[in-house]
């Protein structure tokens, strides 16, 4: 009797195994249920698994000399226990995965508004390369700008020109002079 619960918890893991490498298995026949609900393929494959291997482990706890009817359905009972809590752990993950906030895809109209600084200087006209920080990282692009830009210049986006390039104005405190033509 133990060799069927563990061909049934095997076969919860083959299923859980399977939805990862080929995702979920359409409506399993059940009609229009909730993918993250009680018939999702986690949820199924987490009641097989509980029902299987925990009733395996109930038939070699209970004694030899319960008739094999009684034996089952105590396995059993033991089996549904170990895997309702599983099933309903299983459902509250994977809401919680489809839930998930992430941030959004950059594109290259996140580049608008980047600062950083030249590490190659940037003629006019001509192209040179920066140093941006987007999203916590540090990432290099060509850069053109309408004056000359030397390395080490601190720099703000003002328009993404492609996928690699950008305009660029320095923000560096010379760049900006006073009204009436005084420098800071």
């Amino acid at each position: 009797m133990a060799a069927v619960f563990l061909v049934i918890g095997v076969l919860g893991l083959v299923v859980l195994v399977l939805s990862l490498f080929v995702g979920e298995f359409g409506d399993l026949g059940i009609g229009d249920v909730d993918a993250d609900g009680p018939f999702s393929v986690p949820a199924i494959a987490a009641l097989l698994g509980g029902i299987g291997f925990g009733g395996a482990a109930a038939t070699s706890l209970l004694p030899d000399d319960l008739p094999d009817a009684v034996a089952a359905l105590l396995a059993l009972a033991v089996g549904l226990a170990v895997a309702v809590p599983l099933a309903w752990g299983a459902v509250r993950l994977s809401r919680a995965f489809k839930d998930m906030p992430t941030q959004p895809t950059l594109t290259r109209h996140s580049l608008v508004g980047a600062q950083g600084v030249v590490v190659s200087a940037v003629p006019s006209p001509g192209y040179g390369e920066v140093r941006l920080t987007l999203a916590g990282q540090q990432l290099k692009f060509s850069a053109r700008s309408d004056v000359p830009l030397p390395t080490g210049t601190p720099v703000y986006v003002v328009e993404a020109l492609s996928d690699t390039a950008v305009e660029v104005v320095s923000t560096a405190p010379e760049a900006h002079p006073l009204p009436g033509g005084e420098s800071p």
